[in-house]
């Protein structure tokens, strides 16, 4: 999805104008907007706590089997 700075909205592939203008404001100023960190801290955060909780897992499968 690309992003208008001037509208600030995101727009469709499909809806972007032959020079990738906006179709409401018709600036050529758009750009992927870059992912925050935050949110890639929260990706990592996450899969690091589901790693060690199937470690768990598997760990008292084991003990118990």
């Amino acid at each position: 999805m690309a992003w208008c700075e001037e509208c600030s909205r995101h727009i469709d592939d499909d809806e972007l104008g032959d020079d990738g203008e906006c179709p409401d404001c018709s600036s050529i100023t758009l750009a992927r907007r870059p992912i925050p960190w935050h949110f890639k801290l929260l990706i990592v955060a996450t899969v690091i706590y589901l790693g060690y909780r199937t470690f768990q897992g598997v760990t008292w499968v084991l003990h118990h089997v």
